[in-house]
């Protein structure tokens, strides 16, 4: 199994998330910023290869306002190269990459405003796997969405998009049960009608379900991945902070509950993604419980 966390890595000096104001925005600025975050995500990268951190979900905004109309600089060809470089350092690596575009991302939205916008934002995002050179076991990470009063509207909503989007981007996207609107449960129905994954959220999972055991929930959405095509299953893992409204990922791993997951994992292989706020401090934790019993995978 591979381990990751999202986005930021606060071991090192660098984010690259590095952004501006849109009414700040020129050209200038738009290629100044992009160097420098991706010249951040290699040094991410790097430093999760000598931890063996080989899962990581790479931020939404390596290009600002990748998907709005103000951008009109090229900068899938000015930065050709240097995601190509990128790509060929994790494919070197045998690491896997995702990308978890923000919740303005809604597909059911009866707003067809809202849609066309979430659409140019998930063509961004895979737009960037692409150039990356990444196969489509690289994924696009989203919500089914709002639930608007009527679920099943909501649900027919979400497979009637999701059938016209671009065949590059389908072939990315996955949806993840979450913790108040739609479960499991929600997540399969739409897999059967439309083929799309279930990223399954073990945390949300505790926190709203149809009384699944966890066992048996794993292998429900891992069934929904096909082994070429899409790769192993990816799993998001957190535990409630205590003290929090539920659903409040914890701040630290709780070691004993994450090796409380492992039997529930028997004989399935999967990719983890630690939803955890101290990041890599606790994916190098989970890596060494991982290494312990013999599941991590290595860069050597």
């Amino acid at each position: 199994m591979r381990i990751g966390y999202p986005c930021v890595n606060e071991s090192l000096d660098c984010s690259s998330a590095s952004t501006f104001r849109l009414a700040s925005y020129s050209d200038e600025r738009v290629e100044q910023t992009v160097a420098s975050n991706l010249a951040c995500l290699q040094r991410i990268l790097a430093y999760n290869v000598e931890h063996d951190l080989l899962f990581f979900r790479i931020g939404s905004n390596i290009v600002p306002f990748g998907s709005h109309a103000i951008n009109t600089y090229p900068w899938q060809t000015r930065f050709a190269a240097e995601f190509r470089a990128i790509g060929d350092y994790i494919r070197q690596h045998h690491m896997r990459v995702s990308l978890h575009p923000d919740q303005f991302v809604v597909l059911n939205s009866p707003d067809a405003g809202i849609v066309e916008r979430s659409i140019a934002e998930l063509v961004y995002q895979g737009s960037m796997l692409d150039l990356m050179g990444m196969d489509t076991t690289a994924k696009l990470q989203i919500h089914v969405g709002g639930l608007y009063n009527n679920r099943e509207l909501a649900l027919n909503r979400f497979e009637d998009t999701y059938l016209t989007l671009p065949e590059q981007v389908r072939s990315r996207v996955v949806i993840e049960n979450d913790d108040r609107l739609f479960s499991l449960r929600d997540c399969m129905r739409l897999h059967e009608a439309v083929g799309v994954p279930i990223l399954f959220d073990t945390f949300h999972h505790e926190c709203l379900n149809h009384g699944e055991p966890m066992a048996e929930a794993l292998r429900l959405a891992a069934s929904t991945w096909h082994p070429t095509r899409d790769g192993v299953i990816m799993l998001d893992y957190s535990s409630q902070q205590p003290g929090e409204r539920k659903g409040k990922h914890t701040t630290t791993l709780v070691d004993a509950l994450f090796h409380d997951l492992l039997p529930h994992l028997q004989g399935l292989d999967a990719d983890i993604m630690l939803e955890i706020k101290d990041k890599e401090s606790s994916a190098l934790r989970a890596a060494t419980i991982l290494r312990q019993a013999g599941l991590l995978r290595t860069a050597s």
